[in-house]
């Protein structure tokens, strides 16, 4: 219970609303007796809002496997050859907007967007599920790279983790694309690779916005 006081806000990523508390007896409400219930304590509501939108995985339980350091590439192992994606997003609670361009020669071949009141995973996950069905519409085998871990997670699991989502917060297009999206995963087998574009290594995603 001393751990606790020290906290001045706490994340529910599963009970019965989602969301950024103030105090532990508001989090206590949404998580206890709640079978699987996943939260946290942090030290300041920015750090919890951060974690909220990043999902569970990096935060909570012991029996979560630790991420192994990605090995190193050499320059020359950088992909010519796929689809990339990326979103920009001016703050979140801003605009947000996601494109897509072929490897090689980074030809865009799709961009939807601007959306208002969202957050850059939010436009990463739509990124990534539209590159998908834009690469199975045409019957293509390329991979996707996205250099969102976050986004690439919510994909593999078939559903946005985004707090932003869950409460309501984002703006009600962005959150018809990101159920639309998640249907669209739950209803398809795609058969397509996606790979983690390795930034350190390889320079900004071709799919970069360019206003970092």
């Amino acid at each position: 219970m001393a751990k606790r006081a020290r906290n001045k806000a706490y994340v529910v990523w599963v009970g019965r609303r989602p969301g950024v508390y103030h105090s532990w007896a508001e989090c206590e409400l949404q998580v206890k007796g709640f079978d699987g219930a996943r939260f946290k304590g942090f030290p300041d509501a920015t750090e919890a809002a951060r974690a909220l939108e990043e999902g569970p995985a990096a935060y909570w339980g012991a029996g979560e496997r630790p991420r192994r350091p990605a090995a190193p590439r050499a320059p020359d192992e950088r992909p010519t050859k796929g689809l990339c994606v990326d979103a920009a997003c001016n703050g979140a609670g801003g605009d947000v907007e996601y494109r897509g361009v072929l490897l090689p020669g980074a030809a865009q071949v799709f961009h939807a967007g601007p959306f208002p009141r969202g957050t850059n995973n939010i436009g990463e996950f739509l990124a990534l599920v539209h590159g998908l069905a834009y690469l199975r519409q045409r019957g293509e085998t390329l991979p996707v790279y996205s250099d969102s871990r976050v986004a690439i997670g919510w994909v593999t699991r078939k559903q946005s983790r985004s707090g932003w989502i869950a409460d309501g917060s984002a703006g009600a297009e962005l959150q018809a694309l990101v159920r639309r999206a998640e249907t669209w995963l739950q209803g398809h087998d795609h058969g397509i690779e996606i790979r983690k574009w390795e930034t350190a290594d390889w320079g900004e995603i071709p799919a970069d916005f360019g206003r970092k």
